[in-house]
Formats: C-alpha cells, structure tokens, sequence
C-alpha cells in the first residue's frame, strides 16, 4: 500500500514536471524578447525588447499592390519602409543606410571617396551648401567656393536634402561629370565637372617660417598618428608656433579626440560621456604631450563639430590654445555604427558628450577665444582673415 502510494504520487510528480516543462517551453517561446530584456542587463548586454505592429504596414502594402498600375519592388519597399522608420525618430544623425550607402560611408570615413569633385557638402539654412573644397581637386579648379548653396545636381532640385544624400548623388563613376547649380550671392551659377579620383587625407600641413599649419579634415583611425608625426616633422624643421586649421572638420571616430588633445595636455580630462541610463565614461588625454607650453591657435567654423569641437573644447577649457574663428557647428551627441543584415548599416544616436566643463555643446557650439569671420568677398579676394586672425594670436603677424 505504501508502494502504491509512492507510485501514485511519482506519476503525479512527473506530470506536474511534464506539465511545467512544456509552460516554460511555452514562455521561452512566445515571451523570448521580453525574457531577454530582463536578463541582458544584468549580464551587461544593452538591448530593447518589444516589437512594431504591423498589421497598419500590411494594410497599406495590401491595398498598394492591389491598386498600383505598375510594378512593383518589394525589395525597395523593404528598403524604404526601413530607412522611412529611421527617419521618422527625428534626429538627424540616426541614418539607416543600405549596402551601397553604407559601402559608400565607411570609404568616407577612411578617406577613399572615390569619385567625386573634391569638395565637403553641409547643410546651411537647410540648404546642402559647399563647406570646402580640397587643394587641386575638381571643384576648386572649376571655380566652386566655400558658402556655394546648391541648389541642383543634374538639374534635380535638392532643396531638403541632407548632405550625405547630396553626396551621394555628385559622386560617381571616374570620368563622368556632373552638373551642379549653385548659388552665390544671390545669383545662380552653372558648374559642369569632371569627376576624379578623389584620396582626401585626414592630416596635412605646412610651414611659414617658425609657424606650423596642420589641417584636420577629420578624425579617422589613422588622424592621431598621422597629427604626431607631421607635428614632429615640423618640429625638426623648426617649428616654435602652431596652428591648427579644423574649419569644415565634421568629426569622426570620438576614440581620435583624446589622442590629438593628448599632445598638449598630459592625462587630462577630455570629455565626458553619458548614455541615457546614467552611465558615464571619462575619456582622458593620451599620448606623451609633445606640443605642451607651444603657443597654438585652432581655427574652427560653422562646419566644425563633434570630434572637432571635443578637441576644442578641451584645448579651450585647459587654456592650452586660442581658438579662433566662428562659433563651432553644435553637435554633442555621440553615434555608434552597427552593422545589420545583408552589409546595410545603422547609425544611431546613443550617448552624449560634455566638455570638461560640464557644458553639452549640442546647438551650442563651442565659442570663439578670437572671433573673426570669412566672407565670400573675401574668398574672391584670395584673403583669409580666419588665418590672419590666428597667425596674430600665436604673434606670427
């Protein structure tokens, strides 16, 4: 009896456990994301569970392909649907891009543009408008200038367009040309160039005496040391005054900033970093400060930001620089890239940045030591009174 008993409550127990096995098979089955959501932080793993309704998406596409006289790419749409949801989060620098864009970025980012006219493309007054056009290179031999707003390509209006979007469309195959209307002064004005290959690199310089000029186009893997060994070149060649030319310097990789800040001041605080659940990192100076006590100007404008604005900030912060120019673009916030299926890519937003001062220059910008502007007269001109300005703070002038 007692046998019987234990058999009875034996079966029982295994049909509680059978029963309890196929509930949690059931939870991992249909609650997986939201298990996950819990579990992923306390192992250190960022992630968001939840998932869009798409029943409204369906609908639409049902009632396009029902009705639409003509063909119809799914594939595209697939596209559109993705980068149209990225888009509608409302900040400019979460992008979604698609294999060829994002092949297209990341040469950008190395500097291998491939071909194009040799010229950086911002917005302006939502305007995509000519920033800087690189030393013999297409666009300058052709006559265009900084402060040119475009306002076709190939005789297509870009008026709302971002500038990578503008980008992309003015590139293209070596050989080819493009057509860009632009305006200047009011005026409209009609370029036909032929596109080149086109290698713009992080880092280049000259030198005027005992004055060094180094010009960032932007922080890549390679900027900080490319910025160490041309400042060590000129150094050698007797160098006791620098500036440091950032004009147009969108940014880049945020890790390049405390390297080049580095080379004046010695394990200072550079930036502060902070994501939206409290967390901070702060990025120190790096590297041994080899420009440390040199009198240095930075030039900085409307186009400079992000990494470029770090760099001054914290140059501006520790008085190791005077910065001259206009009041820096206004960028504080910090972009991770993720690779997604199939080569495309997501840029988006996830931290913000502070300078050593607490202040977050998003909108902002970093502020001018020594204001002084640059107009389209004096660009015809052939003069520079951003440089003039610096080469008298550093008393070159």
């Amino acid at each position: 009896m007692l046998m019987e008993k234990k058999v009875e409550l034996s079966r029982a127990y295994v049909a509680l456990l059978v029963l309890a096995v196929l509930f949690i098979g059931f939870v991992l089955g249909t609650r997986s994301q939201q298990l996950w959501a819990y579990v992923a932080p306390v192992i250190g793993i960022n992630v968001e569970s939840g998932t869009l309704n798409d029943e409204s998406l369906q609908d639409a596409y049902r009632t396009l392909k029902s009705h639409y006289n003509g063909k119809i790419d799914d594939d595209k749409l697939i596209e559109g649907a993705k980068q149209g949801m990225v888009a509608a989060v409302g900040d400019p620098y979460t992008v979604y891009f698609d294999t060829k864009e994002a092949d297209e970025f990341n040469k950008e980012l190395s500097g291998e543009i491939g071909g194009g006219i040799g010229a950086e493309v911002g917005v302006r007054n939502k305007q995509p408008t000519i920033i800087r056009t690189l030393p013999d290179n297409p666009a300058e031999k052709a006559g265009l200038h900084a402060g040119d707003a475009i306002l076709a390509v190939n005789d297509e209006a870009v008026e709302g367009w971002d500038a990578e979007r503008t980008v992309r469309v003015i590139r293209g195959e070596i050989g080819t040309s493009v057509k860009l209307t632009v305006k200047r002064a009011g005026e409209p004005k009609e370029f036909t160039i032929t596109r080149e290959e086109i290698n713009n690199p992080s880092v280049s310089s000259e030198q005027r005496g005992n004055v060094g000029i180094v010009t960032l186009n932007r922080f890549d893997q390679n900027t900080v040391e490319l910025v160490r060994k041309t400042v060590e070149d000129l150094k050698q060649k007797g160098t006791t005054k620098l500036i440091v030319d950032m004009r147009g310097n969108g940014g880049g990789y945020l890790d390049a900033a405390p390297g080049v800040a580095g080379m004046w001041l010695n394990d200072k605080l550079v930036v502060s970093v902070r994501a939206n659940n409290g967390g901070e990192q702060k990025l120190m100076s790096k590297g041994e400060d080899i420009l440390s006590g040199m009198k240095t100007a930075v030039i900085v404008n409307a186009g400079s930001a992000s990494a470029t604005e770090i760099v001054a900030g914290a140059l501006k912060h520790y008085r190791a620089s005077v910065i001259v120019g206009e009041k820096t673009f206004g960028k504080g916030t910090v972009q991770e890239l993720i690779p997604l299926s199939n080569g495309s890519l997501l840029k988006v937003t996830i931290k913000r940045w502070y300078t050593p001062s607490g202040a977050n220059v998003d909108k902002n910008g970093v502020k001018p030591d020594v204001e002084a502007g640059l107009t389209q007269a004096d660009l015809d001109a052939g003069k520079d009174p951003q440089l003039e300005a610096a080469l008298k703070a550093v008393g070159a002038a």
